[in-house]
């Protein structure tokens, strides 16, 4: 190893109070190669940590606490005093029935499984609204973020807990703590010599270095691992093994005896080059703690609110009486709901909402330009960061606000129309409990969620021809490659319908009762789009513009309009294969 390593030379520059990510407890100890501690080629690694948060009145206490009082080597546990006075777990006692601390990590000792877990402090959890999953505490109010992580090594045991110092000075505001750090790092190596090695000049010393303690110390592995050794052993001699009962008496002189041992073991050759470092550090609140308390947050961002560009801070907007509404390009839905626990719900044509991870649901309506519409109010409330996904598709006001939208906000009068995404839904299970009822036989292979499937069959996610031909691909996964071929053929009379997919499975069943003409007019738009989900895997396909056409879209419009005609046409073709297979008397 080179001489900056032993020297911990950049390890000892960094400081906790400045990193995004904080220990609040560690024991990590990493060994490189084969070489056993006592061997030339033994190198190895060590970093420990401790932490206790303590309030400002005991600052001056916590002050004179270092490695021996808040490292590794104390650990949090609860203690029942005979007089009857309790220390609970989560206090850190200078003396006895002295609590000045809080331990924000406990140490639960299981001897009788042979484990020791460390426990993050339940309040911390609960405060900053966690939950755990895996090794990861995360926080689902801000898209899931990982906030606190646990390391375990390969036998299951603790090396590390670490906290996100965003989170961690949060916390501590609300509880007005400091959390004070203590913690060590030791570096070894062993050499056969040092001569013409990194570590030659090297010599054992001691200093004051970035506000720790470092020393270096060089030794032969003899002095550290040799050396004399004596042993002094006692016994009784008074003892009848042959009693049912023994009982010892007094210990005396003449029933007892001893004998001792001494020698000089001689230890290994080399050189042991060690290095360590001790540094104590606080980790100071900023006063503010957004998460925990409640404060306003300051980080807020500014909406464009005119057709100039104007903007606005997002705290002016933070009423239900500001009577604004804010502009968004599209691409904000595909962006939300693409984050875990974000999902799109629809109201009408073309209003819905947006249901946030932090439990707010934020109506938008869709206007003349293609543009999302939403009263200002719904994004001033939400959490900082998810305003900050909203700015960045923030626009200037154009084409008016969402006509449906003023008809729900305004007039109180929601409109009576149907987004095609539920209807295209809504089709397709009226189909599926037809069929089932007529031929007593499951249309689908498998089922599929609704809600969960809708948030993919979505006109937000038709961008470009690209993302256009993925949404047929989308629309094809729920309905065509579902489609139970095995019962199809059944009922299909077709010569070939062992070589028919399924769509001119299903195609054939209902020319069988309209025609085969009818009901070719019927598959278009099916077929359109099963066709645009080739288009999707050969995307310079010229069969891409005719597959269109056959889905009857309008290549004049938006993409996401576009998107929109495709659920429709889709939908509707569902539609009508119900309504003519299962509708008596039906005059095509």
């Amino acid at each position: 190893m080179d001489r900056d390593w032993i020297l911990q030379v950049r390890e000892t520059r960094r400081s906790f109070a400045i990193a995004t990510w904080v220990p609040l407890r560690a024991s990590q100890d990493d060994e490189q190669g084969q070489a056993r501690v006592t061997e030339v080629g033994y190198i190895s690694e060590f970093f420990g940590c401790g932490s206790v948060a303590f309030p400002p009145h005991h600052r001056e206490d916590a002050e004179k606490l270092s490695w021996s009082d808040l490292g590794i080597g104390h650990s949090a546990s609860p203690y029942a005093y005979k007089d009857g006075y309790y220390s609970p777990i989560d206090q850190y006692q200078y003396n006895d029935k002295e609590p000045i601390g809080v331990e924000l990590v406990f140490v639960h000792d299981q001897p009788v499984i042979g484990r020791t877990n460390w426990i993050l402090n339940p309040d911390l959890v609960v405060a900053l609204r966690l939950i755990k999953e895996g090794h990861t505490w995360v926080r689902p109010e801000e898209d899931f973020v990982v906030v606190a992580r646990e390391v375990l090594d390969s036998d299951g045991r603790y090396r590390l807990i670490e906290i996100k110092r965003e989170f961690l000075i949060d916390y501590l505001a609300a509880r007005g703590l400091a959390l004070r750090l203590s913690y060590y790092r030791q570096r070894v190596e062993n050499v056969a010599t040092v001569e013409g090695t990194n570590y030659e000049g090297l010599v054992n010393h001691q200093s004051e270095r970035d506000h720790g303690r470092f020393e270096l110390l060089m030794r032969s592995l003899n002095d550290v691992y040799g050396g004399s050794w004596a042993s002094f052993r006692v016994w009784r001699t008074d003892i009848d093994e042959e009693e049912d009962a023994p009982v010892l008496g007094p210990e005396r002189d003449d029933n007892t005896e001893s004998e001792q041992s001494e020698g000089v073991r001689v230890g290994p050759k080399g050189i042991r080059v060690e290095s360590e470092f001790w540094k104590d550090e606080w980790i100071d609140h900023r006063a503010q703690s957004v998460r925990v308390r409640g404060d306003t947050d300051q980080s807020l961002p500014y909406f464009i609110v005119e057709t100039d560009g104007t903007r606005v801070a997002s705290s002016t907007l933070d009423s239900e009486d500001v009577g604004r509404w804010l502009w968004f390009r599209p691409s904000v839905v595909t962006d939300l709901i693409g984050r875990r626990g974000f999902a799109l719900k629809w109201y009408t044509a073309e209003t819905g909402a947006i249901v946030s991870t932090s439990g707010y649901v934020t109506h938008f309506g869709i206007n003349s330009a293609d543009l999302l519409t939403i009263y200002a109010y719904d994004i001033a409330r939400l959490a900082a960061w998810e305003q900050h996904v909203w700015a960045a598709h923030n626009v200037p006001p154009d084409g008016k606000v969402s006509g449906e939208l003023l008809a729900a906000q305004v007039k109180t009068q929601p409109a009576s129309t149907h987004a095609v995404e539920e209807l295209f839904f809504v089709s397709m299970r009226m189909l599926e409990r037809g069929f089932e009822s007529r031929f007593g036989a499951s249309l689908f292979n498998h089922e599929v969620n609704d809600e969960s499937a809708m948030q993919q069959v979505s006109r937000f996610h038709s961008r470009d021809q690209a993302s256009l031909l993925r949404l047929a691909k989308e629309i094809v996964r729920v309905l065509s490659d579902r489609l139970n071929v095995r019962e199809l053929r059944k009922l299909s009379s077709h010569a070939e319908k062992d070589k028919l997919g399924s769509n001119k499975l299903l195609q054939d069943v209902l020319a069988r009762k309209v025609g085969e003409e009818r009901a070719r007019q019927v598959f278009g738009p099916i077929v359109g789009a099963y066709d645009l989900r080739v288009g999707d895997a050969h995307p310079t396909s010229s069969k891409i513009g005719d597959a269109l056409k056959l889905a009857g879209i309008d290549e004049s419009r938006s993409y996401l309009r576009q998107g929109e005609q495709l659920i429709r046409n889709v939908g509707h073709s569902v539609w009508w294969i119900g309504k003519l297979l299962f509708e008596e008397n039906e005059n095509p």
